[in-house]
């Protein structure tokens, strides 16, 4: 058989199996389930976020915090919410507050001061703005009562974040639900540094 002719016939097969074989699974960062777009440990770490919550509230009290969790009314409660979690698109102002202790820590309560915080495209992307600790990520729908965050830790002078799963420890995942009217929350059990679980306070920057 011709040379040429062979070599059409060998292009001709790879095409076929080209267009038939399988895409290779991979996380798609970009995928409208977070289940997809989540990596593994943050998936056990948020089917675990009422035990952490229940944990570090346990642990918060018992150093001596009561009057400040019981100041913070439905924001420390984990089974107050209301229904609609979606972020409007805006400016915020965000805190967080840590409760608990992964046995790194000493304090088993901190609340910090208000920072800047901006919610866009659609109420998918958020970002927290100054502070030496800093979020960015993407929010993901999950039912009518809840959506989940998944996003990066930017430290210090750093200008950007790292990609979503590139580094367990810069990774976030925290449940966001709408506490109030205009006041909304994201507790991240189990996060990398310090805490058993880490509350996000947001509020419209006018309100």
């Amino acid at each position: 058989m011709d040379r040429a002719v062979k070599a059409a016939g060998l292009l001709a097969a790879l095409a076929v199996l080209a267009t038939a074989a399988p895409a290779p699974a991979r996380r798609d960062a970009d995928a409208t389930d977070w289940r997809r777009a989540a990596t593994e440990s943050d998936r056990i770490r948020l089917r675990g976020w009422r035990t952490a919550w229940m944990k570090a509230l346990g642990q918060a009290r018992a150093g001596g915090a009561g009057k400040e969790i019981d100041g913070l009314s439905e924001l420390a409660d984990p089974d107050h919410s209301i229904a609609e979690p979606t972020l409007p698109d805006g400016d915020y102002r965000c805190r967080t507050i840590k409760l608990g202790s992964q046995g790194r820590a000493v304090l088993t309560y901190v609340a910090y001061s208000y920072f800047r915080c901006r919610v866009s495209a659609g109420g998918t992307q958020l970002a927290k703005l100054d502070g030496s600790q800093r979020l960015a990520g993407r929010i993901y729908g999950d039912t009518d009562a809840r959506s989940i965050f998944l996003g990066t830790l930017i430290l210090g002078d750093e200008e950007r974040s790292y990609a979503y799963g590139r580094d367990e420890a810069r990774d976030m995942a925290g449940v966001l639900e709408r506490v109030d009217a205009k006041r909304w929350r994201i507790a991240f059990p189990y996060p990398a540094y310090e805490s058993v679980l880490d509350i996000v306070e947001l509020v419209p920057a006018g309100a």
